[in-house]
């Protein structure tokens, strides 16, 4: 059977891989709004921290035998440890200076964090398990679901969701929001509002770890797998809006698919198509789809 002239089963197959990419674009992008939004940092040190995220996935397997289920858990507390040391060390002295310091910080710290494991681990990508409790998968007649990408798109959805509703919908994410326009008013009020913006960081953080140990089965572990996602990340927060925590979700899903029709009806431009998309957004509305203009 086709659609289009292409047979169903590689529409659907590429369909999955988009969502899987968009999965992970809505992940790491939700990470960076939340960050943006609330701290007005522009995190290019994002992809490190999603790459740490999966190395440490990687290595508590290879040396502490630890599972995949223990990695999940551990891999968001130790890379947003790490976020938060940056955070109190680094960012907190840019605050009240240009965005482009934070970006060039930040842009800097992940090179450097690129660097030291790429001298550590080489280039090469170091494979990791899918636990067993996933393996395998699902005939579904029109195509062959695998059981662990099917929890990859399903958990990252939850994930989105769940951060959405907490942030645009709870009394925390009231006053987050309200510490980024009055933080004076919010401090009166008893709350510590670095210590607030300090482990909002690490949370954002956090998201991009959990990312790199869900990305580790499908993508392999290497020091290269955060850069070459970092930049269609930011094309993908762009579009949906900088600082837009439900546009960065609607986005990132919605640019995953693009990207994978694109690739069967056009393969030439997949690589490309989110930028062009991007471009054009750009041109009709500079602050993004989901975006509001200061």
């Amino acid at each position: 059977m086709e659609i289009f002239g292409v047979p169903t089963q590689a529409l659907f197959g590429q369909l999955l891989i988009g969502l899987i990419n968009g999965s992970f674009y809505a992940l790491l992008s939700l990470g960076l709004a939340v960050i943006f939004g609330l701290l007005n940092i522009i995190n290019f040190t994002h992809g490190a921290q999603y790459m740490m995220g999966a190395f440490v996935a990687y290595l508590g397997l290879n040396y502490l035998q630890l599972g995949y289920w223990w990695s999940l858990l551990l891999a968001p507390v130790v890379v947003g440890v790490s976020g938060v040391i940056v955070e109190r060390v680094f960012l907190a002295r840019l605050y009240k200076l240009d965005h482009l310091y934070g970006l060039l910080l930040t842009f800097g710290l992940g090179l450097i964090i690129q660097g030291l494991f790429r001298n550590e681990f080489g280039s090469s990508g170091q494979p990791y398990p899918i636990p067993p409790e996933l393996t395998g998968g699902k005939n579904l007649g029109f195509m062959f679901l695998p059981n662990y990408r099917a929890w990859v798109i399903g958990a990252s959805l939850v994930l989105c969701l769940v951060t959405w509703y907490v942030i645009e919908r709870t009394k925390l994410g009231a006053y987050l929001r309200a510490a980024t326009e009055n933080p004076a008013l919010v401090q009166s009020f008893g709350i510590n509002v670095p210590r607030m913006i300090t482990l909002t960081y690490g949370f954002g953080v956090g998201l991009a770890a959990l990312g790199g140990v869900m990305a580790a089965p499908i993508y392999q572990v290497s020091p290269q797998m955060g850069a070459d996602l970092i930049i269609v990340v930011f094309a993908v927060v762009v579009i949906g809006g900088m600082g837009s925590i439900l546009g960065s979700i609607i986005t990132g899903f919605g640019l995953g698919l693009i990207e994978g029709l694109t690739k069967v009806f056009y393969p030439e431009a997949s690589n490309t198509v989110i930028f062009v998309i991007m471009a054009i957004v750009l041109l009709i509305k500079p602050a993004g789809l989901f975006g509001t203009q200061k």
